[in-house]
């Protein structure tokens, strides 16, 4: 197999503080050496051992590519209207999700395909090398199947979101809708699926609902994660920790005693700043739950209705600007936290015997993603060793 040293890198952050300093596992005037698809070894330029071939960074920063845990990809429609009411203070009485769902629902396969691709296409320019990525908007057995095998051409990152909303459908009978998502539904989308969410808020599902979808997905091999606490106080945090979610998703409104359970528990906060600077809501308090030993990850939340954005760069700098994150913090939670959040030790980071996911910058530092925000700084990406954009 082929192996590939990349030296000259101003900075290189290896998420790995065995490797070299800080939160970061930053290394300066750093080498990387690649053989196939994984890193081999990583460190001072200085020290690099022998490759069959070299390419030189040329002083950019290298970091892991970015691992968005969080977005909803498999739609059709334009919301447009909704946001620029919102944006205008002006009201605005068309449907939200639903106008998605009945988009979503007459677009054909192909159509629905593309879409996932092109944003993806989007977001790899911008160094995302690893994605997660929802149903959600068929709410029918049969739209819901098809959204999971059209998202897992995609990626292998996929989540059953039957729960997203009671579906139109059932808006006189939510209990036989849950029924639905835990019983025919369930069983339809469950083959194509890693993991089930539910979003647990009031106008969609209670926390006892949501223990039960849950538990349901749970039964069939899925594994949990949850939006919770997004819109107002609420149980999804507490049910996140009582379940062993690998992520609480949100997480704008917490209590005290939601911040301790994160605290003493294994999932992952995933913060979305997205949605806030979308919708002008109230910013999550990051440096209040790192501050109390939670983990956090940043994601984009990409979908048409909230968060628009498939930029996790952009998403770096509003945590770092709004939420109470330093530089280093916004750069490993949108990394190894994202991998974290994915309950996955391959990803996000760059030391020996992980994936080759590099994404390179037109900066010395990871610290220019905050410094320049909104300039596309993302000049190389590869992606299992291979460059690919």
């Amino acid at each position: 197999m082929t192996t590939t040293v990349i030296t000259h890198i101003g900075s290189l952050v290896t998420n790995d503080p065995a490797v070299g300093e800080g939160l970061l596992g930053l290394v300066e005037d750093a080498a990387l050496v690649l053989d196939g698809d994984r890193v081999a070894w990583a460190g001072p330029a200085a020290q690099a051992p022998a490759a069959d071939r070299r390419v030189d960074a040329g002083g950019r920063a290298v970091l892991p590519g970015f691992v968005d845990s969080h977005s909803h990809l498999v739609f059709a429609g334009d919301r447009t209207a909704e946001f620029d009411a919102r944006m205008s203070g002006q009201p605005y009485r068309a449907g939200g999700i639903r106008t998605t769902v009945a988009a979503t629902r007459a677009a054909t396969d192909a159509e629905l395909s593309a879409n996932v691709a092109r944003y993806l296409r989007e977001a790899l320019r911008q160094g995302t090398t690893t994605f997660e990525t929802k149903s959600g908007y068929g709410l029918t057995v049969e739209d819901e199947a098809r959204a999971l095998r059209i998202a897992a051409e995609h990626t292998d990152e996929v989540t059953y979101l039957g729960a997203h909303i009671v579906s139109p459908d059932f808006a006189d009978d939510p209990a036989a809708y849950v029924d639905l998502v835990t019983g025919a539904m369930l069983d339809a989308c469950a083959p194509h699926a890693r993991w089930v969410d539910v979003f647990c808020e009031k106008g969609a599902f209670d926390g006892d609902q949501a223990r039960a979808i849950l538990t349901a997905g749970k039964a069939k091999g899925l594994l949990p994660r949850i939006h919770a606490n997004q819109l107002s106080y609420g149980p999804g945090v507490q049910l996140a920790v009582e379940l062993d979610a690998a992520s609480a998703d949100h997480c704008t409104h917490l209590t005290d005693a939601d911040v301790d359970a994160l605290a003493s528990g294994n999932t992952v906060a995933t913060l979305l700043p997205g949605a806030e600077f979308s919708t002008r809501a109230q910013w999550p308090d990051a440096r209040r739950l790192l501050d109390a030993g939670v983990t956090v990850a940043l994601s984009t939340d990409c979908n048409p209705g909230s968060s628009f954005t498939s930029s996790v760069p952009f998403c770096i700098a509003l945590a770092v600007r709004d939420m109470g994150m330093t530089p280093d913090e916004a750069v490993w939670s949108a990394t190894a936290g994202g991998a974290a959040a994915l309950r996955r030790t391959d990803v996000g980071r760059l030391s020996a015997g992980a994936r080759a996911d590099l994404a390179f910058l037109d900066a010395p530092s990871p610290v220019h993603l905050a410094y320049r925000p909104g300039v596309p700084l993302v000049s190389e990406v590869w992606r299992a060793g291979v460059r690919v954009a």
